[in-house]
């Protein structure tokens, strides 16, 4: 059985409100439902009616009473488990994680709840590549200019082609992704990706898409509207 965790735990401090920027509305619909609709539409085209993926959704306690009345007005149904969020990403992952069983088979995905753009396509080939690799990430080539801080303190230029941004869902194997979250927290885990790196497994990246931005600002969220329509 597979199965996505989708950490949704921002307090939308950087759109400068005091609504969580994942619950602020795209065209009328919150972020977050938007994010777990589109994991439903991979589960409906690219998987048998018998083996659906299961989504877990991982909230701060504080956060679950006003998602609850955000599913009754817009009628949301989708079927989802609900956990408690952490004190860190790392944390609501671990929390995520106890709600698949420790024999259970099958890879998962952890996915930004304010990711609501990933394609189908993105998603498939991820879980499809996750079988084979037991890690893999979805990856886009830098197009800016980079420069780095050397040594010396000085700025220096940087080759983009060494360079990629990291989006996700990062998909795993579930016994090597429980393995990974065993481990103490450190300060140095910025994603799933690295907490897997740090017991010896790195990850293998593929494509992206262009979409799957990360919504933390109100110009993200012009995009968003945007892409809707």
């Amino acid at each position: 059985m597979d199965y996505v965790i989708i950490v949704a735990g921002g307090k939308g401090l950087r759109m400068g409100g005091e609504v969580p920027k994942q619950f602020l509305p795209i065209a009328g619909k919150p972020v977050l439902m938007r994010t777990m609709e589109r994991f439903r539409e991979y589960s409906d085209a690219c998987r048998p009616a018998t083996d659906p993926l299961q989504i877990i959704l991982v909230l701060p306690k504080a956060q679950q009473d006003y998602w609850r009345q955000l599913c009754q007005e817009h009628r949301f149904s989708l079927e989802y488990q609900l956990a408690d969020g952490g004190v860190t990403r790392f944390h609501s992952v671990q929390s995520g994680l106890r709600l698949i069983p420790d024999d259970e088979t099958g890879v998962v995905g952890v996915h930004d709840g304010v990711r609501p753009f990933v394609s189908v396509d993105t998603i498939a080939r991820l879980y499809d590549a996750a079988r084979r690799e037991r890690a893999v990430i979805p990856c886009l080539p830098m197009t800016d200019s980079l420069r780095r801080r050397g040594e010396d303190g000085m700025w220096h230029s940087a080759v983009r082609e060494d360079y990629r941004t990291a989006q996700t869902p990062q998909v795993f194997d579930i016994k090597l992704l429980k393995e990974a979250n065993r481990q103490p927290y450190d300060e140095s885990f910025t994603d799933d990706a690295s907490v897997v790196a740090a017991i010896g497994h790195e990850p293998a990246m593929i494509e992206g898409n262009r979409e799957n931005i990360k919504i933390t600002t109100p110009m993200d969220m012009l995009i968003a509207e945007a892409l809707v329509k």
